[in-house]
């Protein structure tokens, strides 16, 4: 099943060929001699721990970076060595980020074509821009018309927007990063019904992904990284998730969720007949006891999200009763939800949960002013020891003085569990808590979700991977539609009878 990793020949029908392929940032390599070969029409999945070196290869392909001497890539029978990612587009190689970069007030068409719109009498030529945009988005199976807004689309709509930007550069290699880490099973199985289409077209792809569930879907074969190097290269995409999971983080993994211990009797939180017409919730009635793990299960617009919100208070026009810790309170703001004990983790941890330029004491000390002094003002002495506490308490794998954009998406979200871990809550929210976030690191974050519970808090895990909610919570709460399907026990809980809940 497993190559030899020392694929220096290249495959008579190759179009683009990497040899040697390294790169060092001072005295850190975190690239070593890379040799694999994408044939046409195929899905090479890209696999490892962030750090593991994706991302700097994704870049030299696309040509972000520029590799070390030493090495070489040809495309298509020729040399290829980008300068630019302009250089990669023209030659057919485009790269598709994680982090969608559309500009909402602008339309499809001129998303697709921004930077280089074509002019007629001294004006954009917009019958020209739509027509062939409408044909790539058509090739897509996106039936929307190039002339709207892309502000109000869909994830996995604004996906197929991305695509098609580099379609009409008339792409023959797309690398997608991440390209479902925002999307549910529908959408998800709608970019896969594409990425079949364009692979039968001739197009080929290097596909990351940290849903390993997803690759023996739609890759053809496996290249496996660890701290930048070449650990495997799978003939096939059939390869069992323990044996990927090993070469990625090195070590045998006997168990991914941790043991959970019996909650206590006492309730946390209850929640009777919560309605929203603002988020579109009815009828919520479900309690979380001290010590559980809850989990909330759903397809996409179920309205799980907006439950957590709308408890974590941020809704206006809440219906129904909240208890905190036998006392019926009613959470008007997300300050005011703190102060009593309620926190969330957001889904969107970089647009909603830290500010990614500011640097990690900053970020935790935001909100939480309060705990340093009560009057408001900041002493450095005393942000920089809460900072370092706060840090070396979850084993967060950066200085407090570091960027939060230099750390990676695990430690990222260990920096907000950490913040708001300070003031001791009651109820913990975490919503998406592994979005983005490789194998290794997921097992860290599951670890604190079950140390959580452990002190005795109230935690809620919303996840849009249905093994994550079944593997880490006591018990599972199923929602459809804005309402609540029903409540299963951990042992009546299986992906069966909580996609049969999600979809009645």
């Amino acid at each position: 099943m497993q190559a030899a990793l020392d694929n220096r020949h290249p495959q008579p029908d190759a179009v683009l060929c990497l040899r040697d392929i390294g790169k060092a940032y001072g005295p850190v390599q975190v690239l070593s001699q890379i040799n694999v070969d994408i044939r046409p029409g195929e899905v090479l999945a890209l696999l490892g721990e962030n750090g593991a070196g994706k991302s700097t290869l994704s870049s030299i392909i696309a040509g972000v970076v520029q590799p070390d001497a030493g090495g070489s890539m040809t495309w298509q029978g020729q040399p290829y060595a980008p300068a630019s990612p302009g250089a990669a587009l023209g030659v057919g190689i485009g790269l598709i980020h994680q982090e969608i970069r559309l500009l909402a007030q602008l339309s499809i068409a001129e998303n697709i074509f921004v930077g280089r719109l074509p002019m007629r009498f001294g004006r954009v030529d917009r019958e020209y821009i739509e027509a062939q945009a409408q044909i790539q988005l058509q090739r897509l199976g996106l039936n929307v018309p190039a002339s709207r807004k892309v502000e109000g689309l869909s994830v996995a709509a604004q996906q197929l927007v991305e695509i098609a930007k580099a379609l009409t550069l008339k792409a023959r290699l797309l690398i997608l990063d991440e390209p479902t880490a925002a999307l549910g099973g529908e959408e998800t199985e709608l970019l896969f019904q594409q990425v079949e289409r364009l692979k039968a077209e001739g197009v080929s792809f290097i596909y990351i992904s940290h849903r390993l569930e997803e690759i023996a879907r739609i890759a053809d074969r496996i290249l496996v990284l660890r701290d930048g190097r070449q650990i495997a290269l799978h003939a096939s995409a059939q390869v069992p998730v323990r044996e990927l999971v090993e070469q990625m983080v090195g070590r045998s993994l006997e168990r991914i969720f941790p043991t959970l211990h019996a909650p206590k009797e006492h309730v946390m939180l209850q929640v009777k007949d919560l309605s929203c017409r603002e988020f579109a919730l009815h009828g919520i009635d479900f309690s979380v006891r001290a010590g559980e793990v809850f989990g909330i299960a759903g397809v996409v617009g179920a309205g799980r999200t907006e439950l957590v919100r709308a408890i974590a208070g941020a809704a206006e026009d809440i219906q129904g009763h909240l208890q905190l810790d036998g006392q019926v309170r009613r959470l008007r703001t997300p300050c005011e939800a703190i102060q009593a004990g309620v926190v969330l983790v957001p889904e969107d941890r970089k647009q909603q949960g830290v500010v990614v330029e500011h640097r990690i004491e900053d970020n935790l000390v935001y909100g939480n002013t309060d705990l340093l002094d009560k009057s408001g003002w900041v002493i450095p002495s005393r942000l920089r020891e809460f900072a370092q506490t706060a840090v070396a308490r979850l084993g967060v794998k950066g200085a407090p003085q570091q960027r939060i954009s230099s750390l990676s998406g695990g430690n990222q979200q260990k920096v907000i569990i950490a913040k708001w871990l300070a003031r001791n809550p009651k109820v913990f929210i975490l919503d998406e808590p592994t979005r983005g976030i490789d194998v290794g690191a997921r097992a860290a974050i599951y670890e604190v979700i079950a140390d959580l519970a452990a002190k005795g808090m109230a935690v809620i895990v919303v996840s849009s991977d249905l093994d994550e909610v079944l593997g880490l919570s006591h018990r599972v709460m199923v929602m459809s539609r804005g309402r609540q399907m029903g409540i299963l026990a951990r042992g009546e809980a299986t992906p069966v009878s909580v996609m049969e809940m999600a979809t009645a």
